[in-house]
């Protein structure tokens, strides 16, 4: 029988200890895009991640994701490997151009039937099927009619989710609509950095608009096609952003990009307005007249937990002459993914690092946490990813050994457990990722997996960081950190 997210309490006797609450989710994560393959299988077609991907020049390597991971014939694979780790949970998303080609009319049957054998594989083997809608494959015919900039796309979705729900609803009581909309909106939009690969800071801001106005209608769709008593979420890459230093002007560049970074999803998700001085930060490049009558309280609909994912904090201050944008970490561009936002430049966070450049800072995470907590008190969360890349290889005995992830993630799984003592209500982790993966524009130069992939034979070899991980998922403890 599968099991919701549910409030936990402290086990008695545990309070001294990093002993995690009874009922705490252990789960993994995974995006269709990155693993499945069989890009032209079963009736799927072209998604703007398989068009951006076989534009030259876009993705490292020209790496695409055609064949990825192989999951969608190995899935019966991955899943007893799960069942090995001891897994309590498996976040997955469905390939919209799988379920639904076109973004229009009836589900592929197909499709559909691979989540159904998957899902139903999972809740044999124990684990309960998380389900995402959305992680970045929108249709390509959907692009091709102006893609998330526009209503209709936002209109579209909706009917997707309403099919999903339909076809999984009697499997799957957890459900998150989008994963990390700031990324389709700014990095797809704005920066160009991912699929579409559009360069234009109004669209992005349309976009993100429409992305919120999505979720709230799938959330409708959802509850409507779905039992009682299932979850509803979304996941939101949120952003800790810090000031370099305590100046006023650094303090107002913070301002700004956590307007652009977190506000503009989080004021009408869970507000039901957008902020006001992002509003006027930019009122230069658009008076914001796409926000119909209606759309605020459309987007604003109950969530039974937000979704937080996290890897590494922001460290911004005000521009000084002849300065460059600097790093934000969200890859390379000619053009900025923060509309507005030009007087800002980012900063590499000190110490040490993972193989993306990202800064290795759990602290990140406890403040973040409790910040949640502060603006939204009432508000259950999941941290839906968190994980590292590292220089991962096989060595003479067959081995993975991954000591810097072992640390990365007793470090923030140590931050969670400290953000729970303080009274945080979090409910389940996800360790980001279960395989290596098609990494977005790194191409698979980059590796997130707790299982090790060898890509021109598939085989998957478990780290040492995923058996770490399925001790700690069994005992719900943190052991003390040991990485010889």
């Amino acid at each position: 029988m599968v099991t919701a997210i549910r409030p936990t309490a402290t086990a008695p006797g545990t309070a001294d200890r990093r002993v995690f609450p009874p009922g705490f989710l252990w789960g993994t994560a995974t995006a269709a895009y990155q693993i499945e393959g069989a890009a032209a299988e079963d009736g799927r077609t072209p998604s703007i991640w398989d068009t951006y991907s076989r534009t030259p020049g876009k993705v490292r390597n020209g790496d695409t994701g055609d064949i990825a991971t192989d999951h969608y014939h190995r899935w019966r694979e991955d899943v007893a490997i799960m069942a090995d780790l001891g897994v309590g949970a498996y976040r997955f998303s469905l390939a919209w151009p799988r379920v639904q080609p076109t973004g229009r009319g009836p589900a592929v049957q197909k499709g559909l039937d691979f989540y159904r054998r998957l899902t139903d594989e999972l809740l044999e083997k124990g684990i309960q099927p998380v389900a995402t809608l959305y992680h970045w494959d929108l249709p390509q015919e959907l692009e091709n009619m102006g893609g998330w900039p526009e209503r209709a796309t936002a209109e579209r979705f909706a009917e997707y989710a309403g099919l999903a729900a339909e076809a999984l609803g009697d499997r799957v009581y957890t459900w998150t609509t989008l994963n990390e909309p700031w990324c389709s909106a700014f990095l797809g939009y704005a920066s160009g950095v991912h699929a579409p690969g559009r360069t234009d800071p109004v669209a992005a801001l349309r976009a993100a608009h429409h992305l919120n106005l999505a979720h709230g209608q799938a959330v409708q769709a959802l509850r409507a096609g779905l039992p009682g008593d299932a979850q509803v979420s979304i996941t939101l890459n949120v952003h800790h952003v810090r000031p370099l230093t305590a100046s006023p002007e650094d303090a107002d560049a913070a301002r700004r990009i956590d307007a652009l970074a977190n506000r503009v999803f989080t004021g009408p998700l869970l507000g039901g307005a957008y902020p006001e001085d992002l509003l006027r930060d930019t009122a230069h490049l658009t008076d914001w007249s796409f926000v119909r009558d209606g759309d605020t309280a459309a987007i604003r609909q109950p969530l039974d937990f937000l979704g937080v994912n996290y890897y590494t904090p922001t460290l911004v201050s005000a521009a000084t002459e002849g300065a460059g944008h600097g790093s934000d970490g969200h890859g390379d561009s000619a053009h900025s993914p923060w509309p507005g936002a030009d007087a800002v430049n980012f900063h590499l966070p000190p110490g040490d690092r993972t193989a993306m450049g990202w800064a290795v800072d759990p602290s990140g995470m406890y403040e973040l946490l409790l910040r949640l907590k502060t603006d939204f008190p009432d508000l259950p969360l999941v941290i839906t990813e968190n994980g590292a890349a590292f220089d991962d290889y096989i060595d003479p005995h067959g081995e993975v050994v991954d000591p810097d992830r072992i640390a990365y993630l007793h470090g923030h799984l140590t931050a969670v457990h400290r953000a729970i003592r303080s009274g945080v209500d979090v409910r389940g982790y996800f360790l980001w990722s279960l395989l290596d993966n098609f990494e977005w524009g790194y191409g698979y130069s980059k590796r997130f997996g707790a299982v090790y992939v060898d890509y021109p034979t598939g085989r998957r070899t478990p780290k040492a960081s995923a058996r770490w991980y399925a001790e700690v998922a069994r005992t719900g403890a943190l052991p003390a950190l040991d990485v010889t």
